[in-house]
């Protein structure tokens, strides 16, 4: 593999080929760690700073060692960046005649099936089904990503993609034809497969959700963006009951007792009860927060009533469908879905130590959820069962300089776990402004006082900011006092889809935008266009989160202290993530605006300054103002 680690070299294939290309010392130690793990096969953590190049670093020995690699990443739209700009470059660059494949889970792709079945369902869509219908006559993977004109959320999309539980495997008349099954033979075939985490922890989870046969056959994961994997991995290793999933079985009951058992009437009569038992139980849910433990609510008797209720008619449902089930295979998925949802309810109401019950309420439906309050455990086993080489990478897996939070969370004992600095110089393109006499984050004027903090910095900077919130409430709040103060284009989240708003922001070149969560990672912008990004506060996760409060409570059982096991580190690596949205290319410059006197008036703040890159800092106004000048 020397010769191709050599093209990360100055006069190497990757600089030759690919425009812009810069040779980091970074880039090709990470190069060498991965290859050490790939062919061990062993463990490796590596956090590689802003503008390492991880992604060259990990493709480069992936491509060369000759083994079947899953390359996983953080989002899909992160995965179709990997697959369709970054990989591309790397084959072409290297001229490996290697076979690749992109793979997502399932109801990602249009099912044919669902699609015919779809009219009387949908008359209301009547025009966006045509576009569908017309897309679906010459899309060669069936990727509802390439149909722009359909958002990627529309409740329109599940009614003609499948799940796990609704597809009719060998037996549906579209099989031939089937998006999915493409999808999961080309990965077969592939030596490296692009996917996401969701799908690649639903299939460790054994949740059949799109590439079970492509897992065995593995001999290296390697996992970007891996600082996210924590919580998704809790997520995908518990069960959860929801409104829309017992609202489909319904329906699909009806619809394939119509198709498979015209005969027999009394199945949608048991749907319906089904249906208005799940909308019973909502009606008395109406009294809970958005969100909270399960047991503040299961135990009030009209809730405790309805639950029985339910019970009672998923049996039902289920015990009717038993003597229906050989009339297709569409009814009888819908009786194995039946009782895998009553036996999730019925663990909804037993108490167990490794678990955190809670709820969620949505304007029309609710969620129940049990979630481990560790994972690690169960990921360790999951990770054995494939004992190839694995690769934990991401730009944020420290705390102060140490990787235990991330690996405890993970069980992921005695692996090796490398840091490598970004190679931007920091000192003189960045700095930290802590500005001086806001008052305690707790206080009502708080957010009001950030945006007057705020201004002259974005004045000084000449917009081009983004101001991160740890709530949408004081996101409302800031954009309220901002209103008729700023000469320079506001755009706000939720006015327009997230990608939009990022490019209309570089367009205008002077806008500022606020954002929360979803904007404090995996968002872009380089060059002059962003400047400053402004942190109104440390991004403590809120205590009131039910599996945050069971969390910290069973740290505090064991003797351990929640706050510097798991409220700090979790805050550093949101507040790394923020922070990292300002430097992304050797050429920018700006501001770091952090808002929050916490970082200077307690001890931990040092925790947080020191997990930062080492940027100068200041509490001087007119340094800021000096800065953008020069």
């Amino acid at each position: 593999m020397g010769p191709l680690l050599e093209a990360l070299d100055a006069g190497g294939a990757i600089a030759v080929s690919v425009e812009g290309f810069r040779p980091r010392p970074q880039q090709q130690a990470m190069a060498e760690l991965v290859r050490w793990a790939l062919e061990g096969p062993r463990s490796l953590v590596v956090e590689a700073g802003t503008g390492v190049g991880k992604t060259f670093a990990y493709l480069v020995p992936a491509l060369a060692s000759g083994r079947r690699v899953i390359v996983s990443t953080g989002t899909k739209y992160l995965q179709d960046q990997l697959y369709g700009k970054d990989l591309p470059m790397v084959r072409r660059a290297l001229g490996a005649p290697l076979r690749t494949a992109l793979l997502k889970g399932r109801a990602n792709y249009l099912c044919l099936h669902r699609l015919r079945e779809a009219g009387e369902r949908l008359q209301g869509r009547a025009e966006d089904l045509g576009r569908i219908r017309d897309w679906a006559r010459h899309t060669h993977w069936g990727d509802i990503a390439e149909l722009g004109a359909i958002a990627e959320h529309d409740p329109l999309w599940p009614a003609v993609t499948s799940t796990a539980d609704n597809c009719l495997g060998a037996e549906c008349p579209e099989h031939a034809r089937c998006h999915v099954v493409k999808a999961r033979r080309q990965a077969q075939e592939a030596d490296l497969v692009v996917v996401n985490h969701h799908l690649l922890l639903a299939d460790l989870a054994l949740k059949e959700e799109g590439f079970g046969e492509v897992l065995p056959s593995a001999d290296a994961f390697i996992i970007d963006e891996a600082h996210q994997l924590p919580e998704i991995a809790s997520d995908f290793f518990g069960l959860r009951v929801s409104t829309r999933a017992l609202l489909d079985l319904a329906a699909d009951v009806v619809s394939e007792q119509l198709a498979e058992a015209p005969d027999q009437a009394g199945l949608r009569e048991r749907a319906g009860a089904l249906r208005t038992a799940v909308l019973a139980l909502r009606a008395c849910l109406e009294a809970g927060p958005a969100r909270g433990p399960w047991q503040d609510l299961g135990r009030r008797p009209r809730v405790a009533e309805a639950l029985v209720r339910l019970d009672d008619e998923l049996g039902s449902l289920a015990g009717a469908l038993e003597g229906a089930a050989e009339r297709g295979r569409g009814l009888q998925q819908c009786q194995r879905r039946a009782l895998a949802l009553a036996g999730a309810l019925r663990q909804m109401g037993t108490e167990c130590r490794e678990q955190v019950q809670w709820y969620e309420l949505s304007r029309r439906g609710f969620v129940l959820h049990a979630t481990p309050l560790d994972p690690a455990g169960i990921f360790r086993e999951h990770m054995q069962r494939y004992p190839g080489a694995w690769v934990f990478t991401s730009a944020t897996l420290t705390v102060g300089g140490h990787f235990d939070a991330f690996t405890r969370r993970l069980g992921l004992h005695s692996t090796r776990c490398e840091r490598l600095d970004s190679p931007y110089d920091y000192a003189t393109q960045a700095l930290v402004y802590l500005p001086p006499g806001l008052p305690d984050p707790g206080d009502p004027g708080y957010t009001s006082a950030v945006v007057d903090a705020a201004l002259p910095v974005i004045e000084a900077s000449g917009g081009r900011s983004f101001m991160l919130f740890t709530s949408h409430r004081a996101l409302r709040e800031a954009a309220e006092c901002l209103q008729g103060r700023l000469v320079y284009p506001l755009l706000i989240q939720g006015t327009a889809p997230r990608r939009e708003l990022i490019e209309r922001f570089h367009t205008a070149g002077d806008a500022v935008l606020l954002g929360t969560a979803s904007f404090w990672e995996g968002v872009d912008v380089r060059g002059p266009a962003l400047s400053c990004v402004i942190i109104d506060k440390l991004p403590f996760a809120s205590p009131g989160d039910p599996v945050m409060q069971a969390r910290l409570e069973a740290i505090r059982e064991r003797g351990g202290n929640p706050f510097t096991e798991l409220q700090i580190p979790q805050a550093v690596i949101a507040l790394k993530q923020g922070s990292g949205r300002l430097i992304r290319d050797e050429r920018d410059t700006g501001v770091l605006m952090l808002c929050d006197p916490r970082l200077l008036e307690r001890p931990y703040g040092r925790v947080f300054l020191n997990s930062l890159p080492p940027m100068p800092r200041t509490r001087d106004l007119s340094r800021v103002q000096a800065f953008f000048r020069s």
